[in-house]
């Protein structure tokens, strides 16, 4: 009977042992599926400032940790570059014209950014393409044009900063149709930072605390608590009488 109760015993000790194990398998299979956010857990839900982005041009979605940005590349604003014709097209005499946005061959732009930037990493320095997306649906390119000074190509800058050339139509400096001296949101940029206006928010004075990149902590009109996040600098660039939406570096890569 006492063999009984020992066979018994260690029956129901290898028991309790496999069920334990079950379920630190389980754990660390939960653990591994990959996370962004600071509770870790994968973002369900976009972040708020994306409500302002053009619908009519843009298609944002969540992929896992990562936010898809597809856009036609069409601005939702008058200029010069819609061509004569478009119930956009305004005159700007004073603008030395690249082709017309009509005609460029393909305006379509995908970039894909994390969903929770990470700050922790080097700083990286922007490119001679699009670093970003305006909530207009356009891109957004750095301080130079060909691999050069800006200041080269300010004579084909419309009343909001944009051109064509190359490529796409897109904002080198301050895009007066959706920012103009004040707080609103630009856009965001291929770290996954969102960009805005001169001014701070709530206070509407000039951020005298930005870093290298043109970003600081503090709260936004999307985020009252607060997050990381660019705004325009407020120098005028060379000989253009405005401000250069973004020259870099990135912080969240």
């Amino acid at each position: 009977m006492k063999n009984l109760f020992k066979l018994l015993a260690l029956i129901l000790s290898l028991f309790m042992i496999s069920i334990a194990c079950s379920s630190d398998d389980s754990n660390s299979s939960s653990d591994d599926s990959g996370t962004t956010d600071d509770d870790g857990s994968i973002p369900t839900e976009l972040h708020a400032a994306f409500s302002e982005f053009n619908s009519d041009a843009t298609t944002i979605y969540l992929d896992g940790s990562n936010v898809v940005i597809e856009t036609t590349g069409l601005p939702d604003h008058e200029t010069v570059y819609w061509g004569v014709g478009h119930e956009l097209y305004i005159e700007e005499p004073d603008v030395d014209l690249t082709p017309s946005i009509m005609s460029s061959n393909n305006n379509a732009v995908t970039i894909v950014v994390d969903a929770t930037p990470n700050l922790t990493g080097n700083t990286i320095s922007t490119t001679f393409d699009t670093i970003g997306i305006a909530v207009s649906g356009a891109s957004i390119f750095n301080d130079q044009e060909g691999g050069g000074p800006l200041n080269q190509a300010a004579a084909s800058l419309d009343w909001t900063g944009g051109h064509i050339g190359p490529g796409v139509y897109h904002y080198h400096l301050e895009p007066k149709a959706i920012t103009n001296d004040d707080d609103n949101l630009v856009g965001i940029l291929l770290d996954g930072i969102f960009l805005y206006g001169r001014r701070d928010y709530p206070s509407g004075d000039y951020p005298t605390d930005l870093d290298e990149s043109g970003g600081h902590f503090g709260p936004t009109p999307h985020n009252p608590d607060g997050e990381y996040h660019y705004h325009i600098i407020n120098e005028v660039y060379s000989t253009t009488g405005s401000y250069i939406a973004f020259a870099g570096p990135y912080q969240g890569y």
